[in-house]
């Protein structure tokens, strides 16, 4: 395709160009303007770092580190070459190497960030303000990393490894930035390739699907039993009477209180619990509710919220919820 210049005299083909033949350095002019432009390419988040190495033994700098809206990690990695020389792989030692970072990290990191630019302003008021939360959430910080690709374009080995990453749940996305010269202008074409935005809503399906078929495969092969007040459970049934006797312990919890304690990311995909509105509206078509909702299990908060326990566990989850209990003192006997 291309971009054009239209005018009433016509339409003119506007050339393309490279960063390299105007002079535009990967770190000193692309990185630096992006940095105060983020949602040109990354939407809904603020950047918290920038050649961020703060890990031991390794001289890896990410270029961009950011958070979203959700309070998930956001590496961005830049180049200006047609290529994309192996970002993927880069952007993946990253992702898990940041991986763990604490909500408190993130703010010492921010911070620094801050002070460095000389910006006089708060590390943690700001990310507070950012993230729309009134107390720090450290169960919903950081459930995810996500990967950004930013390139002037990116070679068939690269897109086929993004695609197949993404097919197996990774979120990353590569945005192609194209330079065009026009009356003695450099002209900037941004455009997101991958995953193409009309599709992105189809992949998240995908992927909750994917995580869904994997548990389900790993259950069947597991057959594993637990025993847990006075009762013989299965991986599912257990993780509702650890919830509901986590409720009954703590009667005055709220839905965000217990939602903080059973986060979405020790299930993977349907989350631990969920409102009975919120699951009646996301499987309205579907007759598989993906939760215990028979009338007999819909557990009800401190705050009059009706929610209830996903069914969705196998052995690629079921630890989390194990070492949660063992967290709590809770006796459970494995047969």
């Amino acid at each position: 395709m291309g971009i054009y210049n239209i005018t009433t005299e016509g339409i003119t083909r506007v050339k393309k160009t490279s960063f390299q033949v105007n002079g535009i350095l990967e770190r000193n002019h692309l990185q630096n303007h992006l940095r105060d432009k983020i949602e040109i390419i990354s939407k809904d988040t603020l950047i918290i770092a920038e050649e961020f190495s703060e890990w031991d033994e390794s001289k890896r700098r990410i270029d961009l580190l950011g958070i979203d809206k959700d309070a998930n990690l956001v590496v961005i990695e830049l180049k200006r070459n047609d290529t994309g020389d192996h970002m993927e792989l880069q952007s993946l030692r990253y992702a898990s190497m940041i991986s763990t970072m604490s909500f408190e990290r993130c703010v010492s990191i921010f911070q620094t960030y801050l002070e460095n630019r000389g910006i006089p302003k708060n590390a943690k008021d700001e990310l507070m303000t950012f993230l729309d939360w009134e107390t720090p959430l450290e169960g919903e910080f950081a459930s995810n990393v996500k990967i950004v690709l930013a390139s002037a374009d990116f070679s068939k080995e690269l897109t086929t490894s993004v695609m197949w990453l993404i097919s197996k749940g990774i979120d990353i996305t590569c945005v192609k930035l194209s330079p065009y010269s026009f009356k003695n202008e450099l002209l900037l074409d941004v455009n997101q390739i991958i995953p193409l935005p009309e599709a992105e809503s189809y992949l998240i399906k995908i992927k909750e699907k994917t995580i869904e078929r994997q548990i389900a495969i790993q259950s069947s092969k597991d057959k594993t039993k637990y025993y847990f007040n006075n009762l013989l459970l299965g991986k599912g049934r257990l993780v509702f009477e650890i919830v509901k006797f986590y409720l009954k312990l703590n009667p005055t919890a709220t839905f965000q209180e217990l939602s903080n304690k059973f986060p979405a990311k020790l299930q993977g995909s349907t989350g631990v619990i969920n409102t009975i509105n919120y699951i009646t509206s996301k499987y309205v078509n579907s007759s598989k509710k993906r939760h215990f909702v028979e009338k007999s299990d819909v557990l009800t908060s401190s705050d009059n919220i009706d929610f209830a326990v996903s069914t969705e566990w196998g052995i690629g989850n079921i630890h989390h919820i194990l070492e949660l209990a063992k967290n709590e003192n809770f006796t459970i006997e494995t047969r």
